[in-house]
């Protein structure tokens, strides 16, 4: 049993997955739209075979480049933030890494933009997210810093990378009445942080403590 035609068994099981969402429940995940997406979500397809016994426990694990695919809270957190206050239409998403927070909100979101710097990793996602039907997901390999230009504004953007401030560029292509999602701070003391936009204003506010891997330049 290897790749994308792994089935849902043993620790990838459908009970396996409710006790994932029971403990999201637990920690203050209360959306009922971002549980359920989270159930129904394969996130061991997005992982290597070898830790598909870890797919479905809270916690972050490797993907290769120096990378992770986000704790299952973390995704959930962000993306109930995200649509908080109403679906987003159009979301940039800043760092497509293993696709896995990309499926998520794609199932929630009509369109999703995805930039990734490292190209293995966002062509692995790519395979993933086609066999999962979701080839309409727009990706790009770039630097996440700059954002998406072409295709800005957007309702919602959502960072999966740490840095201690806000990259400008990702704030201009941000849509009036939109918010960005992302965690802000240095390495050890990063925070949720959302950005609501109201014209030319800019409201912030800093959530939970989390840490992410470092927000980098370039492309490879």
């Amino acid at each position: 049993m290897t790749g994308l035609d792994r089935a849902g068994i043993g620790m990838t099981s459908a009970r396996t997955r409710e006790r994932l969402v029971a403990r999201l429940r637990d920690k203050g995940i209360a959306d009922p739209r971002v549980l359920d997406v989270i159930r129904n979500t394969p996130r061991h397809l997005f992982i290597d075979e070898a830790l598909a016994h870890q797919a479905y426990d809270d916690t972050a694990l490797p993907i290769g480049h120096g990378q992770t695919i986000s704790q299952p809270w973390v995704v959930a957190r962000m993306t109930e933030l995200l649509i908080e206050k109403g679906i987003p239409q159009k979301v940039l998403e800043v760092g497509t890494g293993s696709g896995y927070q990309t499926a998520v909100l794609a199932v929630l979101c009509p369109q999703i933009w995805s930039v990734e710097r490292i190209r293995p990793l966002q062509d692995l996602a790519r395979k993933r997210l086609q066999a999962l039907g979701m080839a309409a997901v727009q990706l790009r390999h770039a630097d996440g810093g700059l954002g998406w230009a072409s295709e800005a504004p957007f309702d919602g953007i959502l960072a999966a990378c740490g840095r201690p401030d806000v990259p400008a560029d990702l704030l201009a292509q941000l849509a009036d009445g939109g918010r960005l999602v992302m965690p802000v701070g240095e390495a050890d003391s990063q925070y949720l942080t959302v950005i609501d936009r109201e014209g030319n204003d800019y409201r912030q506010r800093k959530l939970e403590q989390v840490r992410f891997v470092p927000f980098q330049r370039g492309i490879r």
